[in-house]
């Protein structure tokens, strides 16, 4: 018989940590391939499933980065490293590192939109040596919202870094304003050549793009996520559809040159 694509394994969690009052990272137990970008869908018995994007990648676990927002969220956030989780998956295509090698690379992400692009993020900041050099632009509503806080002191050490906010008081060492003022002061030797990432809120990630357009990058050079999309994982339950396209399936990263034709 078929093996049962809904059917969940357990899986320990291994460390929780905190970013806000509404986000954690749980670390689980996993072996297997995996790609920053993907998602699992994580489920407890009676609650139902919830679909998490992978926000970093472990010999033997890996990371997902939760944000407290609804039912199964909110049990999930009752359960502490030791305690079990069924999840499945990973689904989705993710973001592939060999389009980015070599390359001029600008990562722009909104908010939780940092999640699925960690990854990338973590890579070449362990790899520099493999980009041409590498911007990372994240952007958050105030202080108390950023994600990763000790990672960016890390990723300061191997790549050009903004961190912004979009409101904050006088003692903060964010810049003040959205991502896209800065896209115009980005630093590039080859424009033409360069490659970007751009994951945040839909309208956020619509105006990045705009932006790096007029900044002369090339649409085919540009990847987005539409992760805010993801549902059953399989392409069954039909309601990440745009058109002939299964977000589940098809992305959810995509080339700029199809995402920009997936209109809700």
């Amino acid at each position: 018989m078929p093996a049962n694509e809904y059917l969940p394994f357990l899986t320990e969690i291994k460390e929780v940590i905190k970013h806000t009052d509404i986000e954690y990272t749980f670390r689980l137990t996993y072996e297997g391939a995996v790609k920053p970008g993907q998602f699992f869908e994580v489920s407890i018995p009676k609650y139902g499933e919830a679909p998490i994007s992978v926000s970093g990648i472990g010999v033997g676990t890996v990371d997902l980065t939760i944000r407290r927002v609804g039912k199964v969220t909110n049990e999930i956030f009752e359960h502490y490293a030791g305690d079990k989780l069924f999840m499945r998956g990973p689904y989705g295509n993710g973001f592939d590192i060999a389009n980015y090698q070599g390359k001029e690379l600008v990562v722009i992400a909104g908010g939780t939109g940092l999640s699925p692009v960690k990854g990338v993020v973590d890579y070449f900041a362990r790899y520099k040596e493999e980009t041409k050099g590498m911007t990372l632009i994240a952007g958050f509503k105030t202080p108390k919202d950023i994600l990763f806080i000790e990672e960016f002191s890390c990723w300061k050490q191997a790549m050009e870094v903004i961190l912004t906010v979009d409101c904050a008081d006088n003692d903060t060492e964010c810049q003040i304003g959205l991502v896209t003022q800065y896209v115009p002061q980005l630093k590039l030797n080859k424009i033409k050549e360069a490659v970007a990432i751009v994951v945040g809120p839909p309208m956020m990630m619509k105006f990045t793009t705009q932006e790096l357009l007029k900044r002369g990058f090339l649409e085919e050079n540009i990847w987005i996520s539409q992760e805010r999309k993801m549902c059953c994982g399989i392409g069954k339950c039909g309601h990440c559809k745009i058109d002939d396209i299964y977000i589940c399936l098809d992305g959810p990263v995509f080339n700029y040159v199809k995402g920009c034709q997936l209109l809700d």
